[in-house]
């Protein structure tokens, strides 16, 4: 079976190592990374949602944080505090350090994105093939206003830093508009047996992602059925903030207007609407009294018991979602 993931950060690379529980050793799994969160730190790349992915499922992730490295030692940081060289608000711990400058090396050399994260992943191993979602720079800016007035923000400082305290006017991604899909990103998605959006961010995670132009509509072109899991519970987000960007965007932060908002694929666009996404949707049991609503705009859906508590409890999860993907797979 060959299954293509969308996926962001933490939820996403906790998804994928459930999803890896259950799938066999001829099985091969596909993930195409967000690259919207890269940010230029230091002089260096850093690619938060790839290296999430990449340490959560080669086994060097900070398990409590859910991002960064494991056993993290902060030298090089409190040297660049000496020096006065901010930003302090972001930190890199000096494991990550490395991590970011081999792909700056790489990427200064010539090599593009996706042969710099296959040559990290070398090193990890994480069992997946890697894909960001495009070679090309692409960064999701935020615009608020504050006491500074009217302004842009970058997403890390946005969340990093104001902790999204003040309200996300429009999700902005930059470069977006004239990206290119990596190298195997479409052949993946044509080919897919299944195509699942894991549990992250619906707008800069998933949504960055599906702007591409290219990827939505190879995705909704698949003839894999494409199974999503909703990241809002009872009407709040898991963790993040989900629900302060999806009100950027117009949507209501439950778990019926996220599947509606991905749309379903018997439901095509017109009028300016993207074409729909989804066959299947999974809720959590909470949220049992969307479920009608969620099938009446044409998608299949079930109530699950959606936390991920810990490595069974979202293989469980995963397993749900490819049995759902074998009820509607056209």
């Amino acid at each position: 079976m060959r299954i293509v993931a969308l996926a962001g950060g933490i939820g996403g690379a906790r998804f994928l190592r459930g999803l890896k529980e259950i799938v066999g050793p001829q099985d091969e799994i596909t993930v195409i990374g967000n690259t919207g969160d890269d940010i230029h730190l230091f002089g260096l790349k850093v690619c938060p949602d790839l290296d999430t992915v990449m340490y959560t499922l080669g086994g060097g992730i900070h398990e409590e944080q859910g991002w960064g490295r494991a056993d993290e030692t902060w030298s090089i940081k409190n040297e660049m505090k000496a020096y006065g060289v901010g930003p302090e608000w972001f930190g890199l711990g000096d494991r990550d350090f490395a991590t970011h400058i081999v792909r700056t090396q790489m990427l200064g050399a010539g090599y593009p994105l996706s042969a710099v994260t296959e040559a990290l992943c070398d090193r990890w191993q994480p069992g997946v093939r890697l894909l960001p979602m495009s070679d090309d720079r692409v960064e999701t800016h935020v615009r608020i206003t504050d006491e500074q007035g009217p302004r842009v923000v970058h997403f890390q400082e946005y969340w990093v830093r104001l902790h999204a305290a003040v309200a996300a006017e429009a999700i902005v991604p930059v470069g977006v508009d004239t990206a290119k899909p990596a190298p195997g990103v479409l052949e993946a998605l044509a080919a897919a047996d299944v195509i699942l959006l894991p549990p992250s961010n619906p707008v800069v995670s998933i949504g960055t992602i599906l702007a591409v132009p290219g990827i939505r509509e190879a995705v909704a072109a698949a003839t894999a059925p494409v199974v999503g899991l909703s990241p809002i519970i009872g009407g709040a987000p898991v963790r993040g903030m989900a629900d302060k960007v999806l009100a950027a965007v117009g949507v209501e932060a439950t778990a019926d207007a996220v599947a509606l908002h991905y749309g379903g694929r018997g439901a095509p666009g017109g009028s300016g609407r993207p074409a729909g996404l989804l066959d299947g949707w999974l809720v959590d049991t909470a949220d049992q009294a969307v479920v009608a609503a969620v099938e009446a705009a044409g998608i299949s859906c079930r109530a699950i018991p959606l936390l991920m508590t810990d490595t069974d409890a979202t293989a469980a999860m995963a397993r749900e979602a490819l049995a759902l993907a074998e009820q509607v797979r056209r």
